[in-house]
């Protein structure tokens, strides 16, 4: 009960929590009882966010608007968050961004956006809030990954390579912290019912004929990664599917793999 109380009192900061599967993870941390602390840059979806959460669940919400891709934004949040002294329990690492279609073909400034906020973002906001979790003695941390980052993706290179260094950052600090009262999770969703899905399928109009069954609704796979993150699992893949084209992935030689992949990615397009 002493264990259950102070979850409820737990602060959980969302980053991306605007849209998503970061608004879906909001609700679900919220109805968890859990205090939250909002980050994204639109000030406007994440005020309408607050409000309707605070009312529904009866629990504080804070909106700290911020654009990680920008240096020394995780710092600012970090220090705004220290003079109104609230300390973070639970960081949730979900803001990303996603970008279909060749290499070649996609500007360099775009290549650099994804990198920013998927990897330099989501880094400096785990340099800031988990060496205070260790010190204090208790804290949890869920990432967002993707499937994607099990094998390489044509179409989505860089996407997949990012995602790639979240689930690889997260298994190694999983072990460096786990004797400090900190856990680390990677949540690693399949294609999911959000935004992004929506903004791809105008950029290709082939992905409008995934069948519904490949398509993860947002509410279960935040479902999944709060009871993950709450658990002190290390990596989650929601849904029977993703977990059947993951365990495949991981034993078909790599050779063939980029292969069967780079097939299927370019009958895509």
């Amino acid at each position: 009960m002493a264990m259950s109380k102070r979850h409820r009192a737990d602060t959980a900061l969302i980053t991306g929590a605007s849209s998503g599967i970061g608004e879906a993870l909001a609700k679900r941390f919220a109805r968890g009882g859990h205090r939250l602390v909002l980050v994204a840059r639109n000030t406007v979806k994440l005020d309408s966010l607050a409000t309707m959460l605070a009312a529904e669940y009866g629990v504080k919400v804070l909106v700290q608007p911020a654009d990680l891709t920008r240096p020394g934004a995780a710092q600012t949040v970090a220090t705004a968050l220290k003079r109104k002294r609230i300390d973070i329990d639970v960081l949730v690492n979900n803001a990303g961004v996603l970008q279909q279609g060749a290499f070649t073909t996609t500007p360099a400034m775009r290549h650099q956006e994804l990198i920013d906020l998927n990897v330099a973002g989501l880094t400096a906001m785990l340099a800031q809030f988990v060496p205070p979790m260790c010190k204090r003695g208790h804290g949890r941390v869920l990432n967002v990954a993707s499937v994607a980052a099990f094998q390489p993706v044509p179409m989505l290179a860089v996407y997949a390579a990012t995602k790639s260094y979240v689930l690889s950052l997260t298994e190694s600090l999983a072990e460096e912290v786990k004797d400090r009262g900190v856990t680390i999770t990677a949540l690693c969703p399949g294609i999911t019912a959000t935004g992004m899905l929506a903004s791809a399928k105008v950029a290709n109009a082939r992905l409008a004929e995934l069948p519904g069954f490949l398509i993860g609704d947002a509410d279960a796979v935040a479902d999944d990664g709060y009871l993950a993150c709450m658990q002190g699992t290390v990596i989650k893949i929601p849904g029977v599917v993703n977990h059947a084209v993951t365990l495949a992935s991981r034993a078909t030689p790599k050779w063939l793999l980029r292969r069967i992949v780079g097939t299927l990615a370019r009958r895509a397009v």
